[in-house]
Order: C-alpha cells, then structure tokens, then sequence
C-alpha cells in the first residue's frame, strides 16, 4: 500500500470514526488540524507520511469523552496503523506524538517534555492554532454548552497555577478558560509559522474578551 493509500485510508477511518462527535472535536477539526498541520510542514523538514497521520489521528480517541482514559486513543491509532500495515518506526512516532500533544500533558510537572520530535511540533502548533482565534472562541463555548459550564461568573477567578490533574477535573465557566488555555496558547508555539499564526489569533481573543467585558458590565 502506498503512503498516498494509506493516508487516505486513515482519513476515511478518522471521518467515520468521529461521525457523531462534539462539534470542537469532529472530522471538522481534525480537518483544519491536518491542513494546517501540512501547511506549517512546508517550512520544515519533516517525516510527512508521520505528520499527517499523527494529525489525522490525533484527537482519534480524546480522553476527556473517555472518562479521562489517556490509552485508548493510542491503542486505537495503533490498532489501525497495524491493519494498514504501517511500518513499525512511524507508528511508535505516531504513537508518541498522540501521548504527547494535548495542552495538559505540559503542566505535569516534571514528566514535561518526555518525547519531542519536530514532527511532533508542526502537530502540536496545528492542534493548538485551531484552538486560537474565531474557530477557538467557537470550539471554547460549544465545549462549555456541551458540558454545562457557565460562560463566566465574576466570582470564580480562572485558576493559573493548575497541575495536569486539577486542569483534568476543573469545571470553570467558559471564559475563564481562555486564561487558563487559550491566551497562553502564543507563546508555546515551536515553528515560525506557527508563530506567527498564532500572533493574529491571540489578538482577535484578546479583543472578543474586551468587548465581551464591555458588554457583561452593560
């Protein structure tokens, strides 16, 4: 099977497999992942077969609609590089870019940076870009309806110095996380063109939060 074949197969796959998702976690945003993901690419030197299977996959199995089980998305990216017969060394740089991706794992502190690989950045700068910007502010309150959260309340105040495990648990009104997450979101960013991709995004948060405010004090 040709890398072509494959990548096209995985697609199909993810696209199925994400059918009835939440919105901030669909086929969608796996999409805007994937191209952005090849889109950065283009300025580095990356396994591209690696790059866009991990983006494909990424988000194949999100744990916070797994009762916070952080394997199953692994196993099941695993599970079907193995059925399409994906050679063993890109599969275990797959595996690890899916462990290593989402924003929580940087505030286990300590275990940080365990795995890193520039292919792993060019996906982790995509994934973190989609959620920056107008499709971030979407994403942020489709998730908080979703889970029943409150858009703000003055008397909860975001919670900046969260480890891995409170972030998991935290049930903070919508804005909040938008200091907890998003706003911080710029300068974690690793490729120069997600950098500067993420300097126009962060700016249009930061003016949706002022006329947010303006509008919440009447």
């Amino acid at each position: 099977m040709t890398n072509t074949e494959i990548i096209a197969k995985t697609a199909a796959y993810v696209k199925e497999t994400l059918a009835d998702a939440e919105g901030g976690h669909d086929w969608f945003h796996i999409q805007r992942v994937w191209n952005t993901a090849l889109r950065i690419a283009k300025d580095e030197e990356v396994d591209l077969l690696v790059v866009n299977l991990a983006a494909l996959l990424h988000d194949i199995a999100d744990a916070k609609f797994y009762n916070g089980d952080e394997a199953i998305g692994p196993k099941t990216a695993v599970a079907l590089l193995n059925s399409l017969g994906v050679e063993k060394g890109t599969i275990e740089h797959v595996e690890q870019i899916i462990r290593n991706i989402s924003f929580k794992n940087s505030l286990d502190r300590g275990q940080n940076e365990k795995f890193n690989s520039k292919e792993l950045q060019v996906v982790r700068d995509a994934d973190r870009l989609d959620a920056m910007g107008a499709i971030g502010v979407a994403r942020a309150f489709n998730y908080g309806g979703y889970s029943n959260r409150e858009l703000y309340n003055p008397e909860i105040p975001p919670q900046m110095d969260m480890d891995k495990a409170a972030y998991k648990k935290s049930k903070s009104p919508t804005i909040n996380h938008f200091y907890e997450k998003l706003l911080l979101l710029k300068d974690q960013m690793h490729t120069e063109t997600g950098k500067k991709m993420a300097a126009d995004r962060h700016q249009f948060m930061e003016n949706y939060l002022e006329q947010f405010f303006l509008e919440w004090n009447g």
